[in-house]
């Protein structure tokens, strides 16, 4: 069976170029559903180990922070990490000019620029996470620590707390 050829994106590149080890998972798009939530259960994986990244702002500075798919970024905990008072999300309309990237492939390996990089801590509790390889439908299996490695992220609690339903 002839292996479709997958189309390389920034991140692929990236990553390829720097030889750190990855794998590739493609997905179906056709339903129009883009949230991590979504792409966790067409890929199979579970909720915990795919990350959504965010882009974040604070005045003109740009920050990414990436967290399990079905979490919510803590704003003050991130405003914390970046060590500002206040941070917002950055509106969707500037998303594709500030990172090359678009709402549902926002990778945070190969944007347009390296902005301040940061990863839910739980991360490295885990083996490999799934991130967004750089275009909607398709995702990469990667080590917490090489992700942090190619994009000189910091490992910190970016979550809100949640009532655990145990």
């Amino acid at each position: 069976m002839a292996k479709k050829k997958i189309q390389k994106t920034n991140a692929v590149r990236l990553l390829e170029q720097k030889k750190i080890p990855f794998e590739l998972k493609e997905y179906e798009v056709d339903d129009g559903q883009l949230d991590g939530t979504s792409v966790a259960q067409k890929t199979g994986e579970a909720f915990e180990h795919v990350y959504k990244t965010l882009v974040a702002m604070h005045e003109r500075e740009r920050f990414v922070f990436l967290i399990p798919v079905d979490q919510t970024l803590d704003l003050k905990k991130a405003a914390q990490a970046v060590g500002v008072k206040k941070i917002e999300m950055l509106p969707l309309s500037e998303l594709t000019k500030e990172t090359g990237y678009v709402r549902g492939g926002c990778s945070a390996v190969g944007m347009k620029k390296l902005f301040p990089t940061y990863i839910e801590e739980r991360a490295k509790q885990q083996e490999t996470i799934v991130v967004s390889a750089g275009k909607v439908g398709l995702q990469m299996i990667i080590s917490p620590y090489d992700l942090a490695t190619v994009t000189d992220a910091t490992f910190v609690s970016l979550i809100a707390e949640q009532e655990s339903n145990a």
